[in-house]
């Protein structure tokens, strides 16, 4: 087809010029172009030639904005009734069809002209070049579909990443349709070899990839964050050393303010191999507390002891923020250490925000338990333990030791003799 529209721009061209100096191509001819030209108006009929063809043209455009103007009005009122996937579909398909259908007219209207075999193979190539214009036009509009589906999965994640990855897919998607859409019609239309230029591009983008390889793997990372969701703005989040609650997810990194109030920048590409712990989606705090009473707590008030634990946990109050059927509170008198006997207790508060049953309100139900724990011992007067060592004295009469007994006997034997 290029062949074909540049032999006859030429010759136009020349024989143009060739008029305008007064001389004609040398034999006295018209150049081929006007040949044609001059051919297919010569044997072309007025009314069932260039007339169909206007007739074309014009049905071609009426009848293309009527669909057009049908289209807008379906996506608007599938809009009001919420169908907002079907409504885009309609509003991208408007322009394209109103398109196609007056290259529908243009083609009916030329079935009438006369035109020689370079002439029509050129109208056929502009013809097709039309049609697969209006195909890429369409699927061009078709990416709002992909950006729309995207959007509600980001509004259901709720990652600000998402939220900034739409528009750069919206791109990428479109990007890439002009490309394929370029390759394919200088191919199938002008006839082009493209080997050479998808070798072109394979170079260039290997030259960009090597050039900017730091950038693409963070990309990567964030494309990762996005589809595994380990974590969103907000989250409190350990990763490499660093605690800290997400402030924002870019493209390049993340930025993570510690609570000491520092802002720490870590790039998306780490995120790839490394391991994330994501604080924030524990569905449970576990609370594991050893409760040490004194070795000469009796028997029956060590008994008594882990009863009281278990009482202050089964309360109506305190038992609110457990889940009794997967992880009851556990309470055990388990060992003896060096300077006090042991009672472990363990609990899980469950997490609820809507019921204020965050980190902080963990640590308000800690403190409620601490101060029933203390004023229950107190009251029952058992004795926590401490870290101690204890030293009996001889005259002590509540703890004698053995040397003093042993002196007191052999007195009373010595006394009986």
């Amino acid at each position: 087809m290029l062949t074909h529209l540049s032999l006859l721009l030429a010759d136009t061209a020349a024989s143009a010029n060739g008029e305008g100096n007064g001389e004609g191509n040398g034999n006295g001819e018209d150049g081929p172009a006007l040949d044609m030209l001059g051919e297919t108006f010569e044997k072309t009929d007025l009314i069932p030639g260039w007339g169909v063809l206007f007739a074309g043209i014009l049905l071609g455009l009426i009848v293309g904005r009527i669909a057009s103007m049908a289209l807008k009005k379906l996506d608007a009122r599938l809009t009001a009734q919420g169908r907002h996937i079907s409504a885009t579909a309609a509003r991208d398909a408007a322009n394209p069809l109103s398109l196609v259908l007056l290259t529908i007219g243009l083609t009916a209207g030329l079935v009438n002209v006369h035109m020689t075999e370079e002439v029509r193979e050129l109208v056929h190539a502009v013809l097709s070049l039309f049609y697969i214009g209006a195909v890429g036009w369409f699927l061009y509009n078709l990416v709002d579909l992909v950006e729309l589906a995207m959007r509600r999965m980001t509004e259901r994640s709720g990652s600000q990443l998402s939220v900034q990855l739409v528009p750069l897919v919206r791109r990428a998607l479109r990007i890439f349709l002009i490309v394929i859409l370029v390759l394919f019609v200088a191919e199938n239309v002008f006839g082009q070899d493209i080997t050479a230029w998808i070798a072109g591009l394979g170079l260039f983008g290997l030259a960009v990839a090597l050039a900017a390889q730091d950038s693409i793997k963070n990309l990567i990372g964030s494309v990762t964050v996005l589809l595994d969701h380990p974590f969103a703005v907000g989250d409190r989040v350990v990763f490499d050393g660093t605690d800290g609650f997400v402030e924002e997810l870019g493209f390049r990194s993340t930025k993570v303010r510690t609570f000491t109030g520092h802002l720490i920048t870590i790039p998306n590409m780490k995120f790839i191999d490394g391991t994330i712990e994501n604080v924030s989606a524990r569905p449970f705090l576990r609370r594991m507390l050893d409760v040490t009473i004194t070795y000469d707590t009796p028997p029956e008030k060590v008994d008594q002891a882990v009863q009281i634990i278990k009482d202050i946990l089964a309360d109506e109050e305190m038992v609110a923020p457990f889940n009794l059927e997967e992880r009851p509170p556990r309470v055990y008198f388990n060992d003896y250490n060096a300077a006090s006997l042991n009672i472990s207790v363990a609990y899980w508060y469950f997490l609820d925000e809507s019921q204020g049953r965050d980190w902080w309100g963990f640590l308000q139900y800690n403190d409620e338990f601490n101060r029933r724990l203390f004023r229950a011992f107190a009251d029952a007067g058992i004795d926590f333990a401490f870290p101690t060592q204890t030293l009996h004295l001889a005259n002590d009469d509540d703890r004698q030791l053995a040397v003093r007994l042993l002196q007191n006997n052999e007195a009373d034997a010595a006394t009986a003799r």
